[in-house]
C-alpha cells in the first residue's frame, strides 16, 4: 500500500463527500480511490466512512483521522515549498477567480508580465462577476471588489477604484441630458444583477436612486457593450470604463456627483504552506496594482 496516496484519497473523499468527485480531482479512477480508502481502513482497523448509495460521510473515528491526515499533507506541502524556495524557478498551477471586466483589463496585463518571467507557472481563470466559493471551486486567489472582505478569508488590499456613470454620446442626443441622479429614473439603465439601486454621495451623505431598464446582466462586459451601442446608461468601475471614456466610445455624465469608491482585494484561504508560486504572484499583483484607478481627468 502506498500510504501517502491512500491518505490523499481519503482526505479528498472526506472533503468532497464523493468517491467519484475525489477520483476526478486526483486524476484517478474511482476503483483505485475506493481501494485506497479500504486499505487505509484496514491499516487503522477502523471504519472511517459511512457509505450509502446516495452519500458518503465521516464516522466519529474518521473525523479524528481526517485531522491527522490533513496535518500530514500540510507537512508534506511545507517540505515541498521549502525545497522550491531553494530553486530560482517558480512552478505550479494557480486558480484565480476574477470579475470578467477586471480579467480583460488590469489582470490580463499582470498575468502576461508574470508569465514571461515565470513560464512554468500555469494559470486557470474562473471568470464571473459572482463571488466564487474558494473551497468548493478550489480557488487559490479570489479577486473581489468589496469594502468588507469575508472574515473567514485572508485578504490583501490591492487598490481603490473609482466608478463613473457612462453612456454613449448618441444616447444623450436621443434621450436628453442627465443633470441630476434623479433624472436616471427617466432613462434606460443597464443594470448589473441585484444592483437596481445606484448609490451617490451628496452633501457627504448617501443618495440612493432606484433605476430600471431593458437589460440586466451578471457580467459587466455585456453592460459595457450595451452602453457603447447606445442602449442606455451604465454604472461602471473605472478599471473597465476608462479606455472607452478616453477614446470617446463612452462619455461620463453626472461628473459633479461623487460615487462611492470601491476597493479591490486579493482573498485566499490560508497563509500556512502557501505554495511559492501563489505567494509570489500575490506579491507581484500587489506591486503592479499599487496605483488607484481614477476617472480620466
Amino acid at each position: 500500500m502506498d500510504k501517502f496516496e491512500a491518505i490523499r484519497s481519503f482526505v479528498e473523499v472526506a472533503q468532497t463527500g464523493s468517491f467519484t468527485q475525489a477520483a476526478e480531482q486526483l486524476g484517478l479512477n474511482r476503483a483505485k480511490v475506493t481501494r485506497h480508502v479500504q486499505e487505509l481502513e484496514d491499516w487503522f482497523n477502523l471504519r472511517l466512512l459511512n457509505r450509502t448509495t446516495r452519500s458518503v460521510s465521516l464516522t466519529p473515528p474518521g473525523h479524528d483521522v481526517l485531522l491527522s491526515c490533513q496535518r500530514i499533507l500540510n507537512d508534506v506541502a511545507g517540505l515541498e515549498n521549502l525545497a522550491q524556495y531553494h530553486t530560482e524557478e517558480l512552478v505550479g498551477e494557480i486558480r484565480i477567480a476574477s470579475p470578467v471586466g477586471l480579467a480583460q483589463g488590469l489582470l490580463y496585463d499582470v498575468l502576461d508580465a508574470f508569465s514571461k518571467k515565470h513560464p512554468n507557472v500555469v494559470f486557470q481563470l474562473l471568470l464571473s462577476d459572482k463571488n466564487a466559493q474558494l473551497v468548493d471551486e478550489r480557488v487559490d486567489i479570489a479577486l473581489r471588489y468589496t469594502d468588507k472582505p469575508d472574515e473567514n478569508l485572508i485578504g490583501r488590499h490591492l487598490l481603490h477604484i473609482e466608478s463613473a456613470i457612462c453612456c454613449s454620446s448618441d444616447y444623450l442626443k436621443q434621450h436628453g441630458d442627465i443633470s441630476h441622479p434623479d433624472d436616471l429614473q427617466d432613462h434606460n439603465c443597464l443594470i448589473h444583477i441585484d444592483q437596481d439601486q445606484w448609490c451617490f454621495i451628496q452633501n457627504q451623505q448617501p443618495l440612493i436612486v432606484a433605476v430600471s431598464g431593458s437589460i440586466r446582466s451578471n457580467e459587466l462586459g455585456i453592460i459595457v457593450h450595451a452602453a457603447m451601442n447606445h442602449l442606455g446608461v451604465a454604472y461602471l468601475p473605472c478599471d473597465l470604463a476608462n479606455k472607452y471614456l478616453k477614446d470617446g466610445r463612452l462619455v461620463q455624465v453626472l461628473k459633479e456627483v461623487p460615487l462611492p469608491v470601491m476597493s479591490l482585494w486579493a482573498l485566499y484561504l490560508s497563509r500556512s504552506y502557501q505554495r511559492p508560486a501563489i505567494r509570489a504572484f500575490i506579491d507581484y499583483l500587489a506591486d503592479r496594482l499599487s496605483e488607484d484607478v481614477c476617472v480620466p481627468g
